[in-house]
């Protein structure tokens, strides 16, 4: 196989990254378990304190999210690999947690769908094929794209967060390392610094955490804001299984003042927490 030059094989490679950075731990192999166990939960006490300090720049995100979908405009992730399959988690969880359609918030990864579960080679080095599977959505400059790369440096992401912002899309990122090409990219950037993690450049451990911290903040505090969660309850969520539908009840118990056999037939006549609790304070 031809990998060519330096350069060409990875035209990033002279940025400082602490995401690849050696790990604070070595001879991994001689460890007890315990000691494997406690060295990863030290490691990860640090995510939340490195997400603390993003917050301000977190909440700029959420602002621009918020006034765009209100607009009519949907959320993109864009990413490869584990910050891909990130993004689809956020993305899929939407519809049944808040109701909304599932074309309201959209992961796309680097290789398509089966890179999912299968690592597609090098779909990440593609600069221009994040904008192509952007167009298949029909974006417009109501959309916006939050990239997500632990790096900072996948080509796939700031080709698909250029392109994006050319066409006059709000972009974000998320982001384990500082003043990374992505962050450059994004002009509401997050950066979350959590340092060298355990087993050096596995940035599916600290980092992904991070990230998926970052991506629960963004999707609930978004769909809050656009109404989706009442008081502190999901209202408008999907009825699609037996947990959720006593859930439901619940909701409506609590809220109405009622006995479940009332709340579970208002829940039959409604279809949904919300339209049932509503209906009946109406009435």
């Amino acid at each position: 196989m031809n990998f060519g030059s330096n350069q060409e094989i990875y035209p990033y490679r002279n940025m400082k990254r602490i995401t690849e950075s050696d790990s604070s731990y070595d001879n991994l192999e001689t460890m007890e378990v315990s000691e494997i166990l406690t060295g990863i939960n030290n490691e990860d006490q640090q995510v939340p304190r490195a997400v603390a300090k993003a917050i301000p720049a977190i909440e700029k995100l959420i602002h621009v999210t918020v006034e765009k979908m209100k607009a009519g405009g949907r959320l993109f992730y864009i990413g490869a690999g584990t910050s891909g399959r990130l993004g689809i988690l956020d993305a899929s969880e939407c519809p049944p947690t808040f109701g909304v359609d599932y074309n309201t918030v959209i992961g796309i990864i680097a290789g398509g769908d089966s890179a999912i579960r299968k690592a597609v080679e090098f779909a990440e080095d593609d600069k221009t094929q994040a904008w192509k599977d952007l167009l298949s959505y029909d974006v417009n400059a109501n959309d916006v794209v939050v990239g997500i790369a632990a790096s900072g440096t996948t080509p796939y992401v700031i080709g698909g967060l250029e392109e994006a912002n050319r066409h006059g899309l709000e972009t974000g990122c998320i982001v384990c390392n500082e003043g990374s090409p992505v962050a450059q990219a994004a002009r509401y950037p997050v950066e979350v610094v959590v340092g060298p993690e355990f087993v050096t450049g596995s940035t599916r451990m600290k980092a992904g955490t991070a990230q998926k911290l970052v991506l629960n903040m963004i999707s609930t505090a978004v769909m809050i804001k656009l109404g989706r969660v009442k008081g502190n309850k999901m209202v408008d969520m999907q009825l699609s299984n037996t947990k959720l539908v006593h859930r439901g009840i619940r909701m409506i118990m609590n809220a109405l003042k009622t006995d479940q056999e009332t709340a579970e037939k208002l829940l039959k006549k409604f279809g949904s927490v919300r339209k049932a609790i509503d209906g009946n304070q109406k009435a």
